[in-house]
Formats: C-alpha cells, structure tokens, sequence
C-alpha cells in the first residue's frame, strides 16, 4: 500500500532517528574500547616519531597539512577509521584510491608510508596505519597553526576497500546544503558538526574541476573573486587540475577564515557557500567567523568523533607491515 504524503515524511523522520541512534550507539562502543594511552607501553616513541614527520612534512610543503588532514576525513567517511583508503588495488582488493572523490585528488600516501617505516624499525608490528592518520591529520592541524586534540587511539587496520563505498559515501563538492546534512547526518552528525568539520577547507586547494561551474554560473559568488578565479581556471578542460587555494585569504593557516570568506560570498566550492546561502547553517557560518575559538573548540571535538567511526579494534582487522597491503 502506497504510503501518503504524510506517512511519507514520519516515516523518513522515523528511519533518519533510527540511523542517528545506530551511529550513536556505535559511537559510544567505539569510544570506550579507544585510548589515548594505547601505545604508553608498547610503543613509547609512536607519537612523538609522528608528529617529527608530519612537522617535517608540512615544513617541505605546506599544503601537506591540509592532504594529511583529508586523508583521514577520507577513511573513516568510507566504512570507518580502518585505513582502507591507503590499500593499493589488487586482484582481490578493489580499492578506494582510484574512485571519482580521491583519484588525482588525494595524497599524502608517502608520508603515511614513511611514518609507518619509521615505526616498524623501533616498535614492529604494533601500531595500525588507522591510528598513524589519525595522530597526522591532529599534528597537521597543529603544524599549521591551528587546536589540537587527544586523539583516542587502538585502530587495527582492515583487510578489505570498497571503491563503492569511496564513490557513494564521501560528501561532494556539488551538493546542496539539504544532501551535506543528510550525508553527514548519516555518519550520526549534527549541523553543528557538520559546519564544523567543513572548516579543515580553511586550509588546502582545490582542482579547477571542482569549482568551474561555480565560478562561471553561480551567482552567489563575489564577482572579484570569480575574475580572479578565471585567470587560472578556463572554461576548457585542459585547466581541469590546476589549483587554487580553497581559503584564498590564508590557506596555509589553519584559523576562521575559511567562514569569514563564507560570509562575503567567497567560498570556492559550491558545498561550502552552501553553509552560508539562506539557510538553517548561516548562523553557525557567522559565529564561527566571528570566534575562532570557538571554531577551535568544536572542531576539535568533531574531529575526535570522526575519529571514531566504526574503528576495528580487539582481534578485529590487523596491524599492516606496509599500509598500502594486507600482510
């Protein structure tokens, strides 16, 4: 029997409450079986051997920062914190390195690598590639001057990727602000958070591809920033991956920018200006261009709970040798 316009929408309410309390629900097991003292006695030197290389990093290219940063935001969206974004396809392994969201898009695998070489050497076999991009993409933050967090830690790594999950899963740069609540709703967030979390775009670039049909067609834009904009982003497809910065105020310092840029119609993306274009996020755009502690705060705290997204944790999963393969 068909279901009334009514019915409908109680029942679209009812299964979005039901999901929220399932993610919640995950959440909460997630976050007692993680530790910020995980490594204390197993591996004494894991944090601090991160953060050398993460500072290291980011001074050789700033714009690191920002890449470490979305690595992480890109494996716990897909299935969970498990480090499925850094496996290498393999005959049985269709992996989420080459799906539509993260193919000539996401990087920073080297360092990942380099990090994990370096702990085998003094501690082998004991911390998870999960855990490494969670404690990078919390020293990133820091190296470019922004909060940081006590990342909760005990990620094992998975044995298994889904390009699927990549393609279906991470929010894009077209959606509308309707379609980002629900993703992000999805993943048992709250508009607050998702406003939040959108503020790592106050450092980073972005592919000509991502924004050219803001810039040519959409209105809601500032009109100098569009012109500037055009001079390296053309029309033509052949200017598909050149960049620009995604906070052309300060992308290589992470503070409130990102929002203040918001608020005069200068967000790059088309998901960003969507956070501030008429709608029920405008006022959490406005106070956190106005306080970037409290910008800080709750970034913070949405990044720890990111952080714990159906994390493999116990006998579950593995500790991978080498990130990009199941041992």
């Amino acid at each position: 029997m068909a279901l009334n316009s009514h019915s409908s929408i109680s029942f679209k309410r009812s299964l979005c409450l039901f999901l929220f309390l399932v993610v919640l629900l995950n959440f909460k097991m997630a976050s007692a079986q993680l530790s910020t003292d995980f490594y204390n006695s197993t591996c004494s030197k894991a944090l601090s051997t991160i953060e050398a290389a993460v500072i290291k990093a980011v001074a050789n290219e700033q714009r690191m920062g920002a890449s470490l940063l979305r690595l992480h935001f890109h494996d716990c969206f897909v299935n969970g914190c498990d480090a499925s974004i850094l496996l290498d396809d393999t005959s049985s392994i269709n992996g989420e390195k080459t799906s539509a969201p993260n193919v000539g898009s996401v990087r920073g695998y080297d360092v990942i690598d380099t990090i994990k070489s370096q702990l085998e050497s003094i501690c082998p076999g004991v911390v998870s590639c999960a855990d490494i991009l969670a404690v990078a993409a919390r020293d990133s933050v820091v190296a470019l001057g922004g909060p940081s967090w006590k990342v909760e830690l005990g990620r094992r790594d998975s044995t298994n990727a889904s390009f699927t999950a990549a393609n279906t899963q991470l929010p894009s740069f077209i959606l509308d602000l309707d379609d980002l609540i629900t993703t992000f709703s999805q993943k048992g967030f709250t508009e607050k958070e998702l406003v939040a979390l959108s503020g790592a775009h106050t450092t980073g670039e972005a592919r000509c591809v991502t924004f050219r049909n803001r810039i040519y067609n959409e209105t809601n834009i500032d009109s100098s920033l569009a012109t500037s904009l055009k001079t390296n982003c053309s029309s033509s497809t052949a200017d598909d991956d050149n960049l620009s910065s995604l906070d052309a105020t300060s992308h290589v310092i992470f503070d409130n920018g990102y929002y203040k840029n918001l608020v005069k119609n200068k967000g790059l993306l088309h998901s960003d200006q969507q956070l501030f274009s008429g709608g029920s996020t405008d006022s959490l755009v406005t106070n956190y261009s106005e306080n970037a502690n409290e910008f800080y705060k709750d970034f913070a705290n949405a990044m720890l709970k990111m952080g714990q997204l159906s994390p493999l944790t116990g006998t579950n999963g593995q500790i991978r040798t080498n990130c990009s393969k199941v041992n």
